[in-house]
């Protein structure tokens, strides 16, 4: 009868055991030192003694635990648990450890709060949940500017980032112009001596006139008084007489060419002396009037080619910076909107109005059907901006407050640094970074505002984590004196 009742118990005990082991592997409760029934010393656990930091403390009576040191209802003192003697089922991270080994060897700058709070110590602490702080040692990077969002975050608020490339800006400026004669294409008709105009060409103001159409007969007792001189050393037969003072005078006096080679051909003294128009383009003035005299120097014609013009355009000032000679505008007339007309930046004028704050662009055309005309309204655009290629990023890109400008660089995996930056030229959607960001980086150009916010709310923290501890030591020392 015993020895039937033994074995029922010893067969209950065992079915116990394995329900036990069942249920606890069910639920992951690690084997540990606490079932000195279960835990088998090892021979090298029992010939050294624990080593390592304490993780955690633990109750002798019973499975209980707790992260600082504590009795139970008995008033026993928790048992500490060293690295050493902490056994679990998980492997061994090697690489970790090895890690840990090498960072052992660095100095430790700071600590930081486990929990990625803007929070740091020059001293080992723990947090408000009694987590130790995490040690930053020499070459790890400092985070403390990094925003971290979680990938949900990232997501529902559309988070969008780009490379920064390093490419060409354009800018396309709309300015007024006005359309102007070429100032080098303009002549004036004018006698050098007192004249009388004898006979005046059919042309007026306005009309065309081809080079060396007659424009005016003219009388001058000078011209003929120099004229008798020149065939007077002429009939001499003076080998100097053909390049004589007589003829220096003549062309001095403004004789044209072709009559001094009349007069000395026929050897006689002309009565009166024809003037043509020196080149081809349009009557802009005509002063001569049959029978009046016309003193020496007074404008008879006044005569410009259009073939070529000028368009004045009038540029922002903000835009100076972006101008360059040679670069290509299209002009634009009221009068005839279908058609445009090309041409290139010859010169950007050295002031700018007052009135305006605006610099004055000369653009040279061709008017070869003589469409434009002098003084016609212009609709100018200038392509302009730079000619080597510059690191940019898009106008979404960089956040200005004012006085300064930032970008937010993704750096991958939900972190973000905002970084100040230096910019440059803008166009076409695009903005030239001087300094702040590298050919490559990934800058964010959605939502970069709300990240802007969250750093702004971080530094905030911070500050007034500094200013609590700034306070707290004040508040210690006050303690401390007597």
């Amino acid at each position: 009868m015993n020895r039937a009742l033994s074995r029922t118990l010893i067969l209950a005990a065992i079915m116990a055991a394995g329900t036990g082991g069942y249920w606890a592997g069910q639920r992951g409760f690690a084997l540990s030192t606490h079932l000195p029934l279960l835990s088998m010393p090892t021979s090298s656990q029992a010939s050294s003694s624990p080593t390592g930091a304490i993780l955690y403390y633990r109750d002798p009576d019973g499975p209980f635990y707790a992260s600082e040191p504590k009795q139970n209802a008995k008033g026993q003192a928790f048992l500490p648990v060293l690295a050493s003697e902490d056994v679990g089922f998980d492997p061994v991270p090697v690489k970790a450890e090895a890690g840990n080994s090498a960072k052992g060897s660095s100095k430790i700058r700071f600590y930081r709060n486990p929990m990625g709070l803007p929070d740091t110590s020059l001293v080992p602490k723990k947090d408000s949940m009694g987590m130790d702080y995490i040690p930053v040692y020499d070459g790890d990077e400092d985070e403390s500017a990094i925003v971290k969002l979680s990938p949900g975050k990232v997501q529902r608020t559309g988070v969008r980032s780009v490379p920064a490339l390093r490419q060409k800006i354009t800018q396309m400026f709309r300015a007024p112009g006005i359309v102007a004669l070429d100032e080098r294409l303009i002549t004036v008709l004018s006698a050098r001596v007192d004249t009388f105009v004898e006979k005046v060409a059919t042309v007026t103001t306005g009309e065309r006139v081809d080079k060396n159409h007659p424009l005016v007969t003219l009388f001058s007792t000078e011209i003929v008084a120099a004229a008798a001189q020149f065939i007077t050393e002429l009939s001499s037969n003076s080998p100097a007489a053909a390049t004589g003072g007589a003829r220096k005078r003549l062309e001095n006096l403004g004789v044209p060419p072709e009559v001094i080679g009349e007069i000395e051909r026929t050897r006689k003294v002309p009565p009166n002396m024809v003037w043509r128009a020196p080149r081809d383009g349009i009557v802009l003035e005509r002063n001569a009037v049959e029978g009046m005299k016309m003193a020496a120097g007074a404008t008879l014609f006044r005569i410009a080619d259009i073939s070529k013009l000028w368009v004045l355009a009038d540029v922002p000032e903000h835009g100076l910076a972006s101008l360059r000679l040679g670069a290509e505008a299209v002009i634009r007339v009221r009068h005839r909107p279908d058609l445009q007309f090309s041409g290139r930046i010859s010169l950007i004028y050295p002031q700018v109005s007052l009135e305006t704050r605006a610099a004055r662009v000369r653009i040279e055309i061709a008017n070869p059907d003589l469409v434009l005309l002098p003084n016609m309204y212009a609709e100018v655009e200038i392509e302009a901006g730079e000619v080597v290629p510059q690191i940019t990023v898009p106008d979404s890109a960089v956040i200005d407050s004012g006085t300064r400008k930032i970008v937010i660089i993704d750096r991958g995996e939900g972190r973000f640094e905002p970084r100040e930056v230096k910019t440059g030229l803008r166009g076409a959607g695009l903005v030239e970074i001087l300094d702040g960001v590298a050919e490559g980086d990934s800058v964010v150009v959605a939502a970069n505002f709300l990240i802007d916010a969250e750093s702004n709310l971080k530094a905030a923290l911070q500050n007034l984590m500094m200013a609590n501890e700034v306070n707290k030591n004040e508040a210690n020392k006050q303690e401390k004196k007597p």
